[in-house]
Protein backbone atom coordinates (compact mmCIF):
# COMPACT_ATOMS: atom_id res chain seq x y z
CA UNK A 1 0.00 0.00 0.00
CA UNK A 2 3.13 2.72 -0.16
CA UNK A 3 2.23 3.49 -3.47
CA UNK A 4 -1.01 4.17 -2.46
CA UNK A 5 0.26 6.36 0.59
CA UNK A 6 2.44 7.68 -1.47
CA UNK A 7 -0.08 9.13 -3.80
CA UNK A 8 -2.56 10.40 -0.64
CA UNK A 9 0.50 13.02 0.40
CA UNK A 10 0.78 14.14 -2.79
CA UNK A 11 -3.16 14.55 -3.19
CA UNK A 12 -3.32 16.35 0.82
CA UNK A 13 -0.10 18.41 -0.12
CA UNK A 14 -1.89 19.69 -3.41
CA UNK A 15 -5.28 20.26 -1.84
CA UNK A 16 -3.26 21.76 1.33
CA UNK A 17 -1.89 24.78 -0.62
CA UNK A 18 -5.23 25.82 -1.96
CA UNK A 19 -6.29 26.69 1.63
CA UNK A 20 -5.52 29.70 4.10
CA UNK A 21 -5.48 27.52 7.05
CA UNK A 22 -4.16 24.22 8.39
CA UNK A 23 -6.03 21.63 7.50
CA UNK A 24 -8.10 19.52 10.63
CA UNK A 25 -7.98 15.65 9.80
CA UNK A 26 -9.79 12.53 11.32
CA UNK A 27 -8.59 8.78 10.22
CA UNK A 28 -11.52 6.66 11.04
CA UNK A 29 -10.00 3.36 10.68
CA UNK A 30 -6.31 3.99 11.59
CA UNK A 31 -4.99 0.51 12.11
CA UNK A 32 -1.29 1.23 12.88
CA UNK A 33 -1.41 4.75 11.82
CA UNK A 34 0.81 4.21 8.69
CA UNK A 35 -1.82 6.44 6.42
CA UNK A 36 -2.47 8.84 8.83
CA UNK A 37 0.72 9.38 10.59
CA UNK A 38 2.68 10.15 6.75
CA UNK A 39 0.30 12.41 6.28
CA UNK A 40 1.11 14.03 9.15
CA UNK A 41 4.61 14.25 8.75
CA UNK A 42 5.17 14.35 4.82
CA UNK A 43 2.05 16.43 3.46
CA UNK A 44 3.04 20.56 4.97
CA UNK A 45 -0.91 20.35 5.05
CA UNK A 46 -2.27 18.80 8.50
CA UNK A 47 -2.23 21.10 11.30
CA UNK A 48 -4.14 18.53 13.62
CA UNK A 49 -4.59 15.02 13.21
CA UNK A 50 -7.21 12.97 15.11
CA UNK A 51 -6.79 8.45 14.62
CA UNK A 52 -9.16 6.43 16.00
CA UNK A 53 -9.47 2.31 16.39
CA UNK A 54 -11.57 0.21 17.90
CA UNK A 55 -9.34 -2.88 18.09
CA UNK A 56 -7.25 -2.40 21.34
CA UNK A 57 -3.80 -4.29 19.78
CA UNK A 58 -4.03 -1.85 16.91
CA UNK A 59 -3.80 1.16 19.12
CA UNK A 60 -1.23 0.02 21.54
CA UNK A 61 0.74 -0.09 18.28
CA UNK A 62 -0.67 3.15 16.50
CA UNK A 63 -0.05 4.70 20.30
CA UNK A 64 3.58 3.60 19.67
CA UNK A 65 3.91 4.64 16.17
CA UNK A 66 2.43 7.98 17.17
CA UNK A 67 4.96 8.67 19.84
CA UNK A 68 7.51 8.54 17.07
CA UNK A 69 6.07 11.60 14.88
CA UNK A 70 7.86 15.02 15.27
CA UNK A 71 5.53 16.83 17.10
CA UNK A 72 3.32 14.73 18.57
CA UNK A 73 1.45 16.83 20.59
CA UNK A 74 -0.55 17.54 17.04
CA UNK A 75 -1.69 13.70 16.72
CA UNK A 76 -4.47 12.23 19.05
CA UNK A 77 -4.88 8.46 19.19
CA UNK A 78 -8.29 7.49 20.37
CA UNK A 79 -9.86 3.70 21.49
CA UNK A 80 -13.18 4.28 19.50
CA UNK A 81 -15.78 3.21 17.65
CA UNK A 82 -15.59 4.51 13.69
CA UNK A 83 -19.25 5.25 13.81
CA UNK A 84 -19.19 7.77 16.57
CA UNK A 85 -18.94 11.10 15.66
CA UNK A 86 -15.96 12.24 17.85
CA UNK A 87 -16.55 16.04 19.78
CA UNK A 88 -13.89 17.37 17.79
CA UNK A 89 -15.97 17.81 14.60
CA UNK A 90 -16.31 18.94 11.85
CA UNK A 91 -13.23 18.21 10.21
CA UNK A 92 -11.48 19.42 6.84
CA UNK A 93 -10.13 16.04 5.74
CA UNK A 94 -12.34 12.66 6.92
CA UNK A 95 -10.42 9.55 5.80
CA UNK A 96 -12.79 5.84 5.31
CA UNK A 97 -10.16 3.03 4.77
CA UNK A 98 -12.07 0.02 5.54
CA UNK A 99 -10.90 -3.75 5.13
CA UNK A 100 -14.28 -4.41 3.10
CA UNK A 101 -16.92 -1.61 2.37
CA UNK A 102 -16.64 1.50 3.92
CA UNK A 103 -20.92 1.68 3.55
CA UNK A 104 -21.05 1.17 7.69
CA UNK A 105 -18.58 3.89 7.71
CA UNK A 106 -20.44 6.66 5.32
CA UNK A 107 -22.84 8.37 7.49
CA UNK A 108 -20.62 9.53 10.50
CA UNK A 109 -17.70 10.10 8.17
CA UNK A 110 -20.17 12.60 5.93
CA UNK A 111 -21.93 14.22 9.25
CA UNK A 112 -18.37 14.79 10.37
CA UNK A 113 -17.15 16.24 7.53
CA UNK A 114 -17.11 20.65 6.96
CA UNK A 115 -18.97 22.02 3.97
CA UNK A 116 -16.05 22.57 1.42
CA UNK A 117 -14.33 19.84 3.29
CA UNK A 118 -12.33 16.71 0.85
CA UNK A 119 -13.66 13.40 1.84
CA UNK A 120 -11.17 10.40 1.13
CA UNK A 121 -12.64 6.57 0.91
CA UNK A 122 -11.28 3.24 0.11
CA UNK A 123 -13.52 0.34 -0.60
CA UNK A 124 -11.54 -3.28 -0.81
CA UNK A 125 -14.95 -5.36 -1.35
CA UNK A 126 -14.11 -6.11 -4.79
CA UNK A 127 -15.92 -9.07 -6.05
CA UNK A 128 -18.81 -7.04 -4.67
CA UNK A 129 -18.07 -3.91 -6.64
CA UNK A 130 -16.66 -5.51 -9.39
CA UNK A 131 -19.46 -7.69 -10.41
CA UNK A 132 -18.57 -11.62 -9.42
CA UNK A 133 -21.17 -11.34 -6.27
CA UNK A 134 -24.17 -9.07 -8.29
CA UNK A 135 -26.87 -9.79 -5.52
CA UNK A 136 -24.30 -8.44 -3.13
CA UNK A 137 -23.46 -5.39 -4.52
CA UNK A 138 -27.71 -4.67 -5.21
CA UNK A 139 -27.94 -5.22 -1.66
CA UNK A 140 -25.08 -3.34 -0.26
CA UNK A 141 -25.10 -0.20 -2.85
CA UNK A 142 -27.94 -0.90 -5.33
CA UNK A 143 -26.50 -1.23 -7.74
CA UNK A 144 -26.13 -3.81 -10.81
CA UNK A 145 -22.07 -4.27 -11.10
CA UNK A 146 -19.93 -4.53 -14.26
CA UNK A 147 -18.79 -8.20 -14.38
CA UNK A 148 -15.19 -8.88 -16.34
CA UNK A 149 -12.34 -6.44 -17.02
CA UNK A 150 -14.32 -3.14 -16.77
CA UNK A 151 -15.49 -4.32 -13.50
CA UNK A 152 -13.19 -2.58 -11.60
CA UNK A 153 -13.96 0.83 -12.73
CA UNK A 154 -17.66 -0.14 -12.74
CA UNK A 155 -17.35 -1.00 -8.72
CA UNK A 156 -15.07 2.62 -8.62
CA UNK A 157 -18.06 4.38 -10.28
CA UNK A 158 -20.57 2.51 -8.47
CA UNK A 159 -19.21 3.43 -5.41
CA UNK A 160 -18.99 7.68 -6.35
CA UNK A 161 -22.89 7.15 -6.87
CA UNK A 162 -23.54 5.67 -3.46
CA UNK A 163 -21.77 8.33 -1.89
CA UNK A 164 -23.62 11.02 -3.77
CA UNK A 165 -26.59 9.89 -3.11
CA UNK A 166 -26.22 9.52 0.46
CA UNK A 167 -25.01 13.43 -0.15
CA UNK A 168 -27.74 14.35 -1.49
CA UNK A 169 -30.25 13.20 1.11
CA UNK A 170 -28.51 16.36 3.37
CA UNK A 171 -28.36 18.84 0.87
CA UNK A 172 -24.73 18.33 -0.59
CA UNK A 173 -22.68 16.98 -3.41
CA UNK A 174 -19.89 15.07 -4.70
CA UNK A 175 -16.40 16.76 -6.99
CA UNK A 176 -14.38 13.85 -7.19
CA UNK A 177 -10.56 15.23 -7.63
CA UNK A 178 -8.74 12.12 -7.89
CA UNK A 179 -10.16 8.34 -8.24
CA UNK A 180 -8.37 5.13 -8.84
CA UNK A 181 -8.71 1.44 -9.48
CA UNK A 182 -5.03 0.87 -8.03
CA UNK A 183 -3.87 -3.68 -7.20
CA UNK A 184 -7.00 -4.94 -5.28
CA UNK A 185 -9.12 -2.11 -4.47
CA UNK A 186 -10.61 1.64 -5.66
CA UNK A 187 -9.86 5.24 -3.73
CA UNK A 188 -11.42 8.01 -4.66
CA UNK A 189 -10.98 12.19 -3.20
CA UNK A 190 -13.61 14.66 -3.57
CA UNK A 191 -14.73 17.28 -2.08
CA UNK A 192 -18.26 17.78 -0.25
CA UNK A 193 -19.84 20.79 -1.50
CA UNK A 194 -23.33 22.71 -0.18
CA UNK A 195 -26.05 22.37 -2.54
CA UNK A 196 -24.91 21.37 -6.35
CA UNK A 197 -25.95 20.36 -9.91
CA UNK A 198 -27.98 17.29 -9.92
CA UNK A 199 -26.40 13.46 -9.43
CA UNK A 200 -24.44 12.77 -12.70
CA UNK A 201 -24.76 9.04 -12.41
CA UNK A 202 -27.43 6.92 -14.68
CA UNK A 203 -27.34 3.38 -16.00
CA UNK A 204 -25.12 1.81 -19.20
CA UNK A 205 -25.62 0.58 -21.79
CA UNK A 206 -28.36 3.56 -22.55
CA UNK A 207 -29.32 5.79 -25.44
CA UNK A 208 -26.26 8.06 -26.29
CA UNK A 209 -24.47 5.84 -24.52
CA UNK A 210 -20.96 5.72 -26.94
CA UNK A 211 -18.19 3.25 -24.88
CA UNK A 212 -17.06 0.07 -25.56
CA UNK A 213 -19.67 -3.17 -25.81
CA UNK A 214 -20.22 -4.39 -22.19
CA UNK A 215 -21.45 -7.93 -21.07
CA UNK A 216 -24.42 -9.45 -21.07
CA UNK A 217 -26.98 -8.87 -17.53
CA UNK A 218 -27.43 -4.83 -18.38
CA UNK A 219 -28.52 -2.38 -17.64
CA UNK A 220 -25.88 -1.75 -15.35
CA UNK A 221 -25.90 0.54 -12.59
CA UNK A 222 -26.76 3.45 -11.20
CA UNK A 223 -23.09 4.24 -11.81
CA UNK A 224 -21.29 7.60 -12.01
CA UNK A 225 -20.91 8.73 -14.76
CA UNK A 226 -19.80 12.43 -14.50
CA UNK A 227 -16.00 13.38 -14.41
CA UNK A 228 -13.60 10.93 -11.65
CA UNK A 229 -10.64 13.76 -12.11
CA UNK A 230 -10.24 17.53 -11.74
CA UNK A 231 -8.47 18.67 -14.34
CA UNK A 232 -7.01 21.50 -12.59
CA UNK A 233 -6.25 19.86 -9.37
CA UNK A 234 -4.94 16.83 -11.35
CA UNK A 235 -2.30 19.07 -13.09
CA UNK A 236 -1.33 20.13 -9.93
CA UNK A 237 -0.08 16.76 -8.35
CA UNK A 238 3.58 16.36 -8.20
CA UNK A 239 5.43 12.83 -6.91
CA UNK A 240 6.22 13.65 -2.80
CA UNK A 241 9.93 14.25 -1.75
CA UNK A 242 9.31 11.59 0.70
CA UNK A 243 7.25 8.75 -1.77
CA UNK A 244 8.72 5.24 -1.14
CA UNK A 245 7.94 4.33 -4.73
CA UNK A 246 8.46 7.56 -6.64
CA UNK A 247 8.74 6.13 -10.55
CA UNK A 248 5.14 4.24 -10.06
CA UNK A 249 3.54 7.29 -8.38
CA UNK A 250 5.18 9.26 -11.40
CA UNK A 251 3.53 7.06 -14.03
CA UNK A 252 -0.01 7.26 -12.12
CA UNK A 253 0.07 11.03 -12.31
CA UNK A 254 0.80 11.05 -15.32
CA UNK A 255 -1.78 8.60 -16.63
CA UNK A 256 -4.28 10.39 -14.46
CA UNK A 257 -3.31 13.83 -16.01
CA UNK A 258 -4.11 11.80 -19.68
CA UNK A 259 -7.11 10.97 -18.46
CA UNK A 260 -8.77 14.30 -17.14
CA UNK A 261 -8.56 15.54 -20.58
CA UNK A 262 -10.60 12.54 -22.16
CA UNK A 263 -12.68 11.65 -18.74
CA UNK A 264 -15.61 9.53 -20.05
CA UNK A 265 -16.85 5.96 -18.73
CA UNK A 266 -14.74 3.13 -19.54
CA UNK A 267 -11.96 2.04 -21.50
CA UNK A 268 -10.72 -0.21 -24.84
CA UNK A 269 -8.11 -2.71 -24.82
CA UNK A 270 -6.36 -3.78 -27.91
CA UNK A 271 -6.48 -7.16 -27.48
CA UNK A 272 -9.92 -6.85 -27.11
CA UNK A 273 -10.71 -4.75 -29.83
CA UNK A 274 -9.50 -7.24 -32.24
CA UNK A 275 -11.55 -10.03 -30.87
CA UNK A 276 -14.78 -8.81 -31.18
CA UNK A 277 -13.68 -7.63 -34.63
CA UNK A 278 -12.02 -11.29 -36.00
CA UNK A 279 -8.27 -9.11 -37.08
CA UNK A 280 -5.54 -11.53 -37.52
CA UNK A 281 -3.28 -8.89 -34.65
CA UNK A 282 -4.19 -6.59 -32.13
CA UNK A 283 -3.46 -3.16 -33.82
CA UNK A 284 -0.30 -1.42 -31.50
CA UNK A 285 -1.64 1.32 -29.37
CA UNK A 286 0.52 3.31 -31.11
CA UNK A 287 -0.95 3.09 -34.64
CA UNK A 288 -4.60 2.69 -33.15
CA UNK A 289 -3.64 6.33 -31.42
CA UNK A 290 -2.38 7.67 -34.52
CA UNK A 291 -5.53 6.69 -36.22
CA UNK A 292 -8.33 8.46 -34.02
CA UNK A 293 -6.02 11.64 -33.42
CA UNK A 294 -6.03 11.52 -37.38
CA UNK A 295 -9.91 11.56 -37.22
CA UNK A 296 -9.98 14.78 -34.38
CA UNK A 297 -10.46 12.36 -31.74
CA UNK A 298 -8.67 12.44 -27.84
CA UNK A 299 -7.37 9.90 -27.16
CA UNK A 300 -5.40 8.79 -23.55
CA UNK A 301 -3.55 5.32 -21.72
CA UNK A 302 -5.37 5.05 -18.99
CA UNK A 303 -4.13 3.81 -15.21
CA UNK A 304 -6.53 0.71 -14.80
CA UNK A 305 -5.01 -1.81 -17.08
CA UNK A 306 -1.59 -1.93 -18.97
CA UNK A 307 -2.99 -1.70 -22.41
CA UNK A 308 -6.33 0.18 -21.92
CA UNK A 309 -7.50 3.61 -23.18
CA UNK A 310 -9.85 6.35 -23.12
CA UNK A 311 -11.20 8.09 -25.98
CA UNK A 312 -14.37 10.09 -26.72
CA UNK A 313 -14.52 8.39 -30.26
CA UNK A 314 -17.95 6.69 -30.46
CA UNK A 315 -16.91 2.28 -30.46
CA UNK A 316 -17.88 2.37 -34.39
CA UNK A 317 -15.22 5.08 -35.02
CA UNK A 318 -12.37 3.11 -32.56
CA UNK A 319 -13.32 -0.43 -34.75
CA UNK A 320 -12.76 1.91 -37.84
CA UNK A 321 -9.28 3.18 -36.48
CA UNK A 322 -8.91 -0.34 -35.15
CA UNK A 323 -9.02 -1.98 -38.65
CA UNK A 324 -7.39 0.90 -40.53
CA UNK A 325 -4.75 0.88 -38.31
CA UNK A 326 -4.13 -3.01 -38.26
CA UNK A 327 -4.05 -2.49 -42.41
CA UNK A 328 -1.04 -0.63 -41.69
CA UNK A 329 0.91 -2.77 -39.96
CA UNK A 330 0.41 -5.67 -42.08
CA UNK A 331 1.06 -3.37 -45.22
CA UNK A 332 4.09 -2.44 -43.29
CA UNK A 333 5.17 -5.83 -42.62
CA UNK A 334 5.45 -6.55 -46.04
CA UNK A 335 6.73 -4.12 -47.40
CA UNK A 336 9.73 -5.29 -44.81
CA UNK A 337 9.45 -8.55 -45.73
Amino acid sequence: MATDRDLGIAVVSAWGLLRSDPVRAWEMLAATGARGLRLATESGAIGSLLTTEASPAAVSVLSANAALVPGFDRVTVRAADARTRPPESPFDYVDVDPYGTPAPFLPTALDALEDGGLLAITATDMAVLAGAQKAACLRRYGSNPVPGSLGPESGLRILLAFVDRTLHESGRSLHPLVSYVLDHHVRFYAEVRRGGPPVPEGMVPTVGFRGPTLPSGGPFGPLWVGPLWDRSFVARLTVPATAHHPKEVGQLLDRFRGESEVDVPFVYEPNRIARRLHLSEPPSLESLFEALRAGGYRVARSHTRASAFRTDASQAEVEAAARRATDDQSQNARVRA
